[in-house]
């Protein structure tokens, strides 16, 4: 019992009040979904989702441009279709009254997905 006591007061209290402040982060980052809320929920899922898959598109992209395996038509064409994919995701998290940190999920002990 004692042995609790020391391990406590051996910790010091910035740390403790991070620990806490990253708490609250990851409760509010997580999806919330209830019985009520449940298409709110998967709403959220679903854009993060797309995002990841957005942002993993992009860097594909500017990995083959960066090693110079694509025309320059194909690279014009590459620079508007992602430039349209942002707008896009922009207006559907206006629409779902959504913002880039609610589609960036905690994972737990992984971290935030994005």
């Amino acid at each position: 019992m004692n042995e609790d006591k020391i391990l406590l007061n051996s910790v010091p209290m910035d740390e403790i009040e991070n620990a806490i402040e990253n708490i609250k982060r990851t409760e509010s980052s997580r999806i919330n979904a209830t019985p009520d809320n449940a298409h709110e929920g998967l709403t959220q899922l679903v854009m993060t989702i797309i995002e990841l898959l957005r942002k993993l598109i992009e860097k594909q992209a500017i990995r083959r441009v960066e090693a110079g395996s694509l025309t320059e038509e194909e690279i014009e064409r590459l620079g508007e279709t992602l430039m349209k994919l942002e707008m896009k995701m922009e207006e559907l998290k206006e629409i779902f009254n959504l913002t880039d940190e609610d589609l960036n999920i905690n994972l737990g002990p992984l971290g935030n997905l994005m």
